[in-house]
């Protein structure tokens, strides 16, 4: 049986900035509280919870808002959304090495799912709602071998759950970054995951 290997979502497999932009700011409008749409879609990763503290959402609003960023998200983020170079390749080689494929994301997992769906990316399990070392709950019941993505929070969830650290430089953490945090390998996009994949894990496995 091949490995598994867990992907995160936005900055990694796709890039939802554009929509991010735009829903924040449409919420920030309706609440009429200060949201920074652009700010928001500069730092994606840490849940939405957070961002919105981050933004100086009063405690007792927070459970409201989400559900009207949720009510937003359909059809303000999901259609302007792409896919990352390299994202289907990358998803494609673990699975001609007869691997399984995993994301792990901050993201609410029906939204997750949407952008999946949206862009034709399959992948065989998906949670959501899981921000950095809570990642590695996640990955280490579905056995993930290595663990890709963006953020400093990503490779601290990498790393706690014993898995190989892949950085891609595509989100908001630099290449320098990423490496000082512990990331075992740092790629500029995902279009240099399947050489990397192969030559680590297919042609060892022979």
């Amino acid at each position: 049986m091949g490995i598994t290997v867990g992907f995160d979502l936005d900055m990694t497999l796709i890039d939802p900035r554009p929509g991010m932009v735009a829903a924040m700011n449409a919420l920030g409008k309706k609440s009429g509280l200060p949201f920074d749409g652009e700010a928001f879609a500069a730092n994606l990763g840490p849940p939405l919870d957070q961002a919105l503290r981050d933004f100086g959402a009063p405690e007792d609003r927070i459970p409201e808002l989400i559900w009207q960023f949720r009510e937003l998200y359909p059809e303000t983020v999901v259609p302007s959304t792409v896919a990352l170079p390299g994202a289907a390749e990358a998803l494609e080689a673990v699975r001609a090495a007869g691997g399984r494929t995993l994301v792990v994301t901050g993201k609410y997992g029906p939204n997750a799912q949407m952008h999946l769906d949206a862009l034709g990316m399959k992948v065989d399990d998906l949670v959501g709602e899981l921000w950095s070392t809570q990642k590695a709950a996640a990955l280490l019941e579905h056995g993930a071998r290595a663990y890709v993505g963006d953020h400093l929070g990503d490779v601290r969830g990498a790393r706690a759950a014993n898995a190989v650290s892949v950085g891609v430089a595509t989100g908001p953490c630099t290449r320098e970054e990423l490496a000082a945090e512990g990331a075992d390998v740092v790629f500029d996009s995902l279009v240099e995951f399947p050489e990397w994949f192969a030559r680590t894990f297919v042609e060892t496995a022979v």
